[in-house]
């Protein structure tokens, strides 16, 4: 079988003939288990995903904490055994160069007490061709593509980063996200521009996005039927002095739901209003946040402005998708915090 590690360790190990009984047995003792059963990476199965990333020449920057240069055939061996088809490959190994952007601060997302995880966006034509949800229960269980991919990227973390849960990774209570947490954004049913787009990116560029995420927050609205209405109750919900952005310093994600997208979009809300109007209202009363917590802000130069508290460090680092099927619920996704979203595009053939 392909090893999971990096160059200057053993790329293969002989393991004699076992049935998938044993091989989980001996992958969980040598710390390389999610805690799922993992798929064998065998030689013929690895070499297939690295034809499947034909032309990714490009180096990897070293992966914290262990600071270990990856090489394709690890990445590999690690989609493998997260059950990913050889087509997902390219997606992975665009959301490992995404989470490896300098500013995106891998080494403190990973050794952090706070539960965040890698959340990982795609978007672009090739969603609907490697079968990614982007649409009713696309942070659930049920799709492949999802589940494997947001799993890859872990296993990655766990297995070439060596962020070892209770080890390295240092979360406090740790979060089900942290199996894998990748969806599509619904593009098809978003009146305003896709997300990639709106960075930079063409509409035909497949694009992963990244960033250290809680899991997902329900926003439930049955009852509003205007815009004005919806983003209420979206910034009421976001107003919280228990999340880490209180600190002010990252962005966070605002997933509406194709339904509250509509309703919005009809009362002539755009991205950058939308943006302004939940930066405002989302603001935590310094009534609601402890006075030792507000002692302890000062300290950080994490300041109050009018009696609030900001939760970014501007209207821009809130990002916007549209993302779920039919229902009266958005999801708001907040971050680490000292954390930023990478966008990479994905070469595909």
């Amino acid at each position: 079988m392909a090893d999971t590690t990096d160059a200057a360790e053993q790329e293969v190990i002989e393991l004699g003939d076992l049935d998938p009984a044993e091989w989980n047995d001996y992958a969980e003792a040598q710390g390389w288990s999610d805690g799922l059963p993992l798929v064998m990476p065998t030689e013929s199965a690895v070499e297939r995903f690295v034809a499947a990333a034909r032309g990714e020449n490009e180096p990897f920057r070293p992966i914290s904490p262990r600071q270990v240069v990856p090489t394709l055939r690890s990445l590999a061996a690690n989609a493998v055994m997260a059950g990913c088809r050889p087509e997902y490959f390219p997606v992975v190994l665009s959301a490992v160069r995404a989470v490896l952007d300098p500013a995106y601060n891998l080494h403190g997302v990973l050794a952090t007490t706070h539960p965040c995880t890698q959340m990982v966006l795609v978007n672009g034509p090739s969603r609907e061709a490697l079968g990614i949800n982007c649409s009713s229960n696309c942070f659930g269980q049920g799709w492949r593509a999802n589940a494997s991919i947001g799993r890859a990227v872990q296993l990655v973390m766990l297995n070439v980063g060596g962020a070892r849960p209770g080890d390295m990774d240092r979360s406090t209570q740790g979060s089900p996200a942290k199996f894998a947490f990748c969806f599509g954004e619904n593009e098809e049913e978003s009146p305003w521009e896709p997300y990639h787009v709106r960075r930079g990116f063409d509409v035909n560029d497949t694009v992963v996005t990244t960033m250290a995420a809680e899991g997902p927050h329900n926003i439930n609205d049955h009852g509003s039927v205007t815009g004005e209405g919806l983003l209420t109750t979206m910034s009421a919900t976001i107003s919280q002095p228990g999340a880490n952005t209180i600190y002010r310093n990252g962005p966070y994600f605002v997933v509406i739901g194709p339904e509250h997208a509509q309703t919005l979009a009809r009362d002539g809300w755009q991205i950058d209003s939308m943006r302004e109007a939940i930066y405002e209202r989302s603001r935590v009363p310094a009534a609601r946040v402890s006075k030792e917590n507000q002692a302890s802000y000062e300290g950080q130069d994490i300041p109050v402005e009018d009696g609030h508290y900001y939760l970014t460090p501007s209207p821009e680092d809130i990002h916007i998708v549209v993302a779920g099927g039919p229902g009266k619920h958005s999801a708001y996704i907040p971050s680490f915090g000292g954390t930023a979203a990478s966008s990479v595009q994905v070469p595909l053939p």
